[in-house]
């Protein structure tokens, strides 16, 4: 008789989220059997029932997802049962195209540029459910003592955040301003004070002040005329998708100054301003950041297990998925949304 398991199924653009029996997977040569223990939401689930990834469906979201490895498939020596385990947005690629063959980590731009990646949650099931097969390669070890809870937003919000600062480069002395204090910002922030950069919180909310002084923020301001005013940045993390602000707070950014862009939008560009010094003069430089490869994956996995950085998270059982979609979707999920096994 088939198995069957629990899991959240996107069953067309814009629809919403159900909960069904699907049969549950096997570990193919080459994959592990996960039994998911924590599966973080991401607002890029919100694109993807939108139809931005395609027409994908049904399928499962999810690509924040650790656990535990319960089967290994043939041809895996690098995983055994009872490994606690995460993957990310990015399992696998062809490995036989043009992009393959320059031997690159597997990262996010992988998903871009192979014609056949493995994706979780877009070409590949994810994470929303009770198990989950992955590609052994995609996988990471977590680190002992950190909670699967704790672990699950790592996969992405960490992940993509700490690969910015990585790629933006701060050197010792240099100013680290984060743009945006929800989901992505507020571990942002975290990381960022964790490595000893001078660290500016830019949010025109006076109610997120409090908070973003004890995420490690050592001013904060609400533009980036008064980061201007404050001194500037030399480097600008974005990690919200409000491009407009993003455009007004590179007027914050100094000589030689990066922005680096975390957050996403589909539906707009994003935009430089002709206004004041022309950004060229600055030789400023803009930087697209997306997973930067897994040896960034397990440096803020680590950061994590030293309590260095820490997520905020609101707990949620697969039967609550419809509730968790609606607060995802409308931006009322002020951080991070984790499905677990049972309410925590």
């Amino acid at each position: 008789m088939e198995k069957k398991m629990k899991a959240v199924v996107m069953t067309g653009a814009n629809r919403p989220w159900e909960i069904r029996q699907v049969p549950m997977p096997r570990a193919e040569p080459g994959q592990v059997l996960v039994k998911v223990h924590a599966s973080g939401m991401c607002y890029t689930d919100v694109w993807a029932t939108q139809g931005y990834g395609g027409d994908i469906y049904p399928q499962t979201p999810g690509h924040e997802v650790v656990g535990e490895v319960v089967e290994v498939g043939a041809g895996v020596h690098t995983r055994q049962i009872g490994d606690r385990v995460g993957t990310t947005w990015v399992q696998s690629a062809c490995g036989r195209c043009p992009y393959c063959r320059e031997n690159r980590p597997l990262t996010g731009q992988t998903a871009m540029s192979c014609p056949a990646p493995r994706t979780t949650g877009f070409a590949a099931q994810g994470g929303h459910a009770e198990y989950i097969a992955i590609a052994a390669e995609g996988t990471v070890l977590l680190p002992d003592g950190l909670s699967y809870i704790d672990a699950a937003p790592m996969m992405c919000a960490g992940y993509t955040t700490w690969s910015g600062l990585r790629d933006a480069a701060p050197l010792p002395h240099e100013t680290v301003a984060v743009l945006g204090i929800g989901g992505l910002g507020h571990v942002a922030l975290q990381l960022s004070k964790a490595c000893g950069f001078d660290t500016v919180a830019i949010t025109h909310s006076s109610d997120k002040h409090a908070l973003a002084k004890q995420l490690g923020a050592d001013r904060i301001v609400a533009s980036g005329q008064a980061l201007r005013e404050n001194g500037g940045a030399d480097i600008l993390l974005v990690t919200t998708n409000d491009f407009d602000s993003a455009q007004e707070a590179m007027s914050g950014l100094r000589v030689d100054g990066r922005v680096v862009l975390c957050g996403l939008d589909f539906s707009k560009p994003f935009a430089i301003s002709s206004e004041g010094v022309p950004f060229h003069m600055m030789r400023q430089r803009v930087i697209g950041s997306t997973h930067g490869g897994q040896h960034y994956l397990s440096e803020v996995l680590n950061l994590a297990a030293k309590g260095k950085v820490k997520p905020m998270v609101e707990t949620f059982t697969l039967d609550q998925a419809t509730e968790a979609y609606e607060r995802l979707a409308s931006g009322n999920m002020r951080f991070r949304g984790v499905f677990v096994p049972s309410a925590t």
